[in-house]
């Protein structure tokens, strides 16, 4: 089988040599060229056709997001972008995910020796993903967002944290519990923002470092009718509210009285995530049962597929992102190995099966 033919975008040359000794080192991809800025690289793609490029967010004489833009409208190629992990190098990251790039993967830091390895198969196991994908499959996705719009926004919160509850909510309140990874978070924009602004509470958690989950949400909340926030230590879910798994931490979800609460646990990883989708539908499986409906949408490896069939076997209605329309479909996929997944949707109907399930009449 032919190698993964790769070409590297970075203006620092100690990153570009970084990556190409990280690459090489997998028997299942070839380094074809690097580039220092994106003029460079617009010669090199020409010359070299690479599978897959890995795109530094912050460059000289152009960003990589202008050049991310062009590359899909001209030439689309999957791209993985290596971005800062801070607030700017979030909001950037996340606007070069809405303009097509397939994944990202944080630059390491100077003092990165001992997570070296960790980080190397991570980016190894990122670029040979990105070069299954389909890009056309992204898109589709851009020219969604461009013709979608925006309704008015409801805001409303509630904290409920070690103490008496603040607001009463029936018992047969019912809510929707996502999970997600690479691909997600364009995924979850593109549900949100179909779902009007009285639909049941939502709980996310979506695999993305903690120095990004704040600009999700925030993101989330602009584009969306739904109040968007990271979740917080004693959060009630209640209607038209969003919550998001901060990056650092795992989501729980308890049942006190006839309320739900948001839980947040600072253990350890489970299948290498924090936040992870397993412990989120663990925790609804065993507070919410048939309230709750749970919806898989793309990402790669399994991390929530068993939380999901234990949701089944609580009586949960739970629905998976069909395979044409996932980035990657490790997660969905393995949800429907499983026996979790009562029905496999499109992503553009994901929305409305969520608001099918919202009408249909509440249990105990």
């Amino acid at each position: 089988m032919s190698k993964i033919k790769v070409l590297i975008v970075d203006d620092a040359a100690l990153m570009r040599k970084l990556l190409t000794e990280i690459l090489s080192s997998s028997p299942k991809i070839e380094v074809v060229g690097t580039a220092a800025d994106p003029f460079i690289a617009r010669d090199k793609i020409k010359q070299l056709n690479p599978d897959v490029i890995t795109l530094d967010v912050e460059m000289p004489r152009m960003d990589g997001v202008t050049f991310l833009k062009n590359l899909m409208r001209l030439r689309p190629i999957p791209v993985v972008m290596i971005s800062t992990l801070t607030e700017d190098g979030a909001d950037v990251t996340l606007e070069a995910l809405e303009s097509g790039a397939i994944d990202y993967i944080p630059k390491p830091k100077t003092d990165f020796t001992h997570s070296l390895s960790d980080y190397a198969d991570d980016i190894i196991e990122k670029v040979i993903i990105a070069s299954t994908v389909n890009v056309s499959k992204i898109e589709k996705r851009i020219k969604t967002f461009e013709n979608m719009k925006v309704s008015p926004k409801l805001s409303a919160d509630a904290i409920l944290a070690g103490g008496s509850a603040q607001t009463i909510v029936n018992t047969t309140d019912k809510f929707i519990a996502i999970g997600a990874s690479t691909g997600g978070t364009e995924a979850i924009k593109e549900v949100i923002m179909a779902l009007p602004s009285d639909v049941p509470g939502i709980v996310i958690a979506q695999h993305i470092p903690a120095t990004f989950s704040t600009s999700f949400a925030r993101r989330l909340d602009e584009y969306s009718s739904l109040r968007v926030r990271e979740a917080r230590q004693g959060d009630q879910i209640i209607s038209g509210h969003v919550y998001l798994a901060p990056g650092d931490k795992h989501l729980i979800i308890k049942r006190t009285g006839a309320k739900y609460i948001c839980e947040l646990n600072d253990g350890p990883e489970v299948n290498r995530h924090k936040p992870s989708v397993d412990v989120l539908f663990r925790s609804v499986a065993k507070s919410a049962g048939p309230n709750v409906m749970g919806v898989m949408l793309t990402g790669m490896g399994a991390d929530g597929a068993q939380g999901m069939l234990e949701m089944k076997q609580a009586g949960a209605y739970n629905i998976a992102q069909d395979e044409k329309t996932s980035v990657v479909w490790g997660m969905p996929g393995a949800a429907v190995k499983l026996g979790a997944v009562d029905k496999e949707l499109p992503l553009d109907g994901v929305a409305k099966e969520i608001m099918k399930f919202a009408r249909k009449s509440s249990v105990s």
